[in-house]
């Protein structure tokens, strides 16, 4: 028996999924411990061992492998909590991060941002100028050396930086990309100097052209990398003293695992490590119950998150963006608001409610946690409409007080709208419900998709409580909570699910038609780099997959669309199939006859990823079948619940999920009630439990 573990730290729990491949999967939730999260990575993994009725040593002894996801690197970089780091750059180069080209006027910004011309700024700088240096050299664009790199100013420029405090350096030369020997000789010298300096480079971390965005991805990159690696090593060698046998794994944004020992080299791979889990969860979830176009949704206790699968496959992006800066990572496609659990409730100067993006975070919390915090949240309003029991959350263990919660929401919301604390509270449920409804909306809608032809997956700590309702918004009629063994640690199981995914790019633009053995030359690199790095990982393979993939645009167009090119040597038939197969792509992305063919189409980036399929992979254990639809046996109570402001508080029959069985039927108003989440189903909709265990709650033909 190999345990497989999956452990999801988010800013207000952490929670951890455990496989053994042989049906047997079990569940933990524990409170995340900031600044130091690895307490509550070893405080959920006594959970499962627990459960288990095992010691933590015999437990990790008897693990395959832990996959772990955090969003301590996001938030620290959205935040702008990280430590200064150093720039090195080509002598007349420096000031392109500070210049932003356009795109630090409008990436990351909504419509009516836009619109506020006098209210933008390009104010995120990545790095104080005093730290960002030039140096002698240069590269051109076929990968020649013009000029020799003056290693002279080099070390010079490396000396002031130390002088300065800095202990990270990101190095960035123009052409890097296509020859890296001057970058690679640069960090020789850094570590000639001291040896423990960290660096990052761009032609390892993002070697594609463009200047600024290869720029901000590397210092960003190399902010985060040290602490990953702190981190990552501290919790590593906890993990051992314990007895863990296997490889310590990090999601990265791609949607796959990486050895933790690598992860820091390449550290801006990991930054959406978390956001990922729930669809990978979602892919393997809709393979067992056969659905394909899956909205993925978590709504934690900081954040909620919606992630799209198409045809089985989730939708991926070769860039994203942080703080107004393009960042070039492959990732699956994320949207993210702070509207978790925790997400603050507040007033704008013209008296209109708001919910978040702020967050209560674990800690202090949301006021009914009674751990100091004054601010009403998403979680207090759902426990004064009773949505919440008062006995507390994880069963009982997490106390809630709901006079705290009353008094938060009267100070600070109710009294202000001259609203009752029970109708303040509604329309922050009803706030709540709608905003994350137009999230969805954008994800599905404004990427040209019909909802009505996706059903939705709700999971995550207080996902479950508004899923039937936000799913409504968008005109969807089937919802999907995972319950079973894995309920709000979803995500968590997405974890223990992933296999090793690996991505390696170059830019080599080119116009089409392509030469083949051009092309063949670049995919063969590319491929040797992540065969390569598949062999480091500690881990022995079912099998192996390799995807290849150019980024296509017509020529003097910005806009860049993955195109896929088959394994194998490539002839001219081939590629101009990949140039039939960019315009067909092209045009579902921005509407039939938007390409324009007479301008031509040009090759940019060509791109290798790399899949190490791991041996097993978590299958949700079969549920025992309901004699009969009818669920009165696990109804344990009825209270007085406010779903709607309109209907106001109505007696609403409650379950223990511990009595469903497959089979069960559940009619709305109704609250289920799961030891890690609490179910919602809304009035005018019907609950049905799977063999799996899962919840499908449907809207009501009538």
């Amino acid at each position: 028996m190999a345990y497989v573990i999956g452990v999801d730290v988010g800013g207000t729990f952490t929670d951890a999924v455990l496989d053994d491949g042989d049906g047997l999967v079990v569940a933990g939730k524990a409170p995340s411990t900031p600044p130091d999260y690895s307490q509550g990575v070893m405080d959920v993994l006594g959970v499962l061992a627990d459960q288990l009725g095992q010691s933590l040593d015999d437990m990790l002894a008897a693990t395959h492998h832990i996959a772990h996801g955090t969003t301590s690197s996001l938030n620290a970089l959205v935040m702008n909590k990280v430590p200064d780091v150093g720039f090195l750059t080509t002598k007349g180069h420096r000031d392109s991060i500070y210049i932003m080209n356009v795109e630090g006027r409008y990436l990351g910004r909504s419509p009516e941002q836009l619109q506020n011309v006098m209210a933008q700024s390009k104010s995120h700088g990545l790095v104080h100028k005093r730290h960002a240096l030039e140096v002698t050299e240069r590269i051109d664009r076929d990968g020649r050396v013009v000029v020799a790199l003056d290693e002279d100013e080099v070390r010079v420029a490396v000396r002031s930086l130390l002088d300065q405090g800095i202990t990270a350096i990101a190095v960035s030369l123009l052409w890097s990309f296509r020859n890296p020997a001057h970058e690679q000789r640069i960090r020789e010298i850094v570590q000639e100097i001291d040896p423990t300096v960290f660096v990052a480079l761009s032609s390892e971390v993002s070697p594609r052209i463009r200047e600024f965005a290869r720029n901000a991805t590397t210092i960003m990159s190399t902010q985060i990398g040290p602490g990953l690696r702190d981190y990552l090593g501290e919790l590593e060698g906890q993990l051992r003293e314990h007895r863990l046998s296997g490889p310590l794994l990090v999601m990265q944004s791609n949607g796959g695992a990486v050895a933790a020992a690598e992860a820091p080299g390449n550290a801006i791979s990991t930054v959406g490590s978390v956001l990922t889990g729930g669809v990978v969860g979602s892919v393997s979830l809709g393979r067992q119950l056969g659905h394909e176009n899956i909205i993925a949704t978590d709504a934690g206790g900081t954040t909620f998150l919606v992630g799209l699968i198409v045809d089985g496959e989730p939708v991926r992006s070769s860039t994203t963006i942080i703080n107004h800066h393009p960042i070039n990572v492959p990732t699956l496609e994320v949207h993210a608001i702070g509207a978790g659990g925790g997400a603050i409730a507040w007033l704008d100067a013209g008296g209109n409610l708001q919910i978040g993006p702020h967050s209560a975070q674990a800690v202090p919390g949301p006021a009914c946690y009674g751990q100091g915090g004054t601010e009403p949240t998403n979680t207090d309003a759902n426990l004064v409409l009773g949505i919440l029991p008062e006995r507390g959350l994880l069963g009982g263990r997490k106390a809630l007080d709901v006079q705290l919660a009353r008094e938060a929401i009267r100070t600070r919301i109710a009294e202000p709208l001259g609203l009752s604390i029970e109708d303040a509270a509604a329309a922050i449920f009803a706030v709540q419900n709608a905003q994350t409804g137009d999230l969805l909306r954008k994800t599905v809608v404004e990427a040209g998709h019909d909802p009505r032809s996706f059903i939705v997956y709700a999971f995550g700590g207080s996902g479950p409580s508004h899923c039937g309702l936000y799913a409504q918004e968008i005109g969807v009629s089937r919802v999907v909570v995972p319950l079973g063994q894995v309920a709000s640690a979803f995500s968590a199981y997405g974890l223990a699910s992933s296999d090793i995914v690996l991505a390696k790019e170059l830019s080599d633009p080119a116009a089409m038609p392509l030469d083949p053995a051009r092309v063949e030359e670049n995919f063969k690199i590319l491929e040797e780099q992540v065969r390569g790095q598949l062999d480091r990982q500690g881990l022995t393979f079912a099998s192996v997959q390799i995807e290849r993939e150019i980024d296509m645009r017509y020529t003097m167009q910005l806009a860049e669309v993955a195109t896929p090119l088959p394994e194998g040597s490539l002839t001219s038939t081939e590629i101009a199939a990949a140039g039939e197969t960019f315009e067909n792509r092209y045009a579902e992305l921005y509407g039939k006859d938007s390409g324009f063919r007479e301008a031509g189409i040009q090759a940019i980036t060509y791109r290798v990823r790399g899949t190490g399929v791991l041996p097993f992979s978590p299958e949700l254990p079969e549920l025992a079948v309901a004699d009969s639809p009818d669920a009165s046996a696990a109804r344990v109570g009825v209270r007085k619940v406010c779903l709607d402001g309109r209907r106001g508080f109505v007696d609403t029959d409650i379950y223990d999920y511990a009595g469903l069985r497959a089979g069960h039927v559940v009619r709305g108003p109704a609250v289920i009630e799961v030891p890690t989440t609490t179910v919602v189903v809304p009035h005018d909709t019907t609950g049905e439990i799977d063999r799996l265990g899962n919840l499908t709650i449907t809207v009501d033909q009538a």
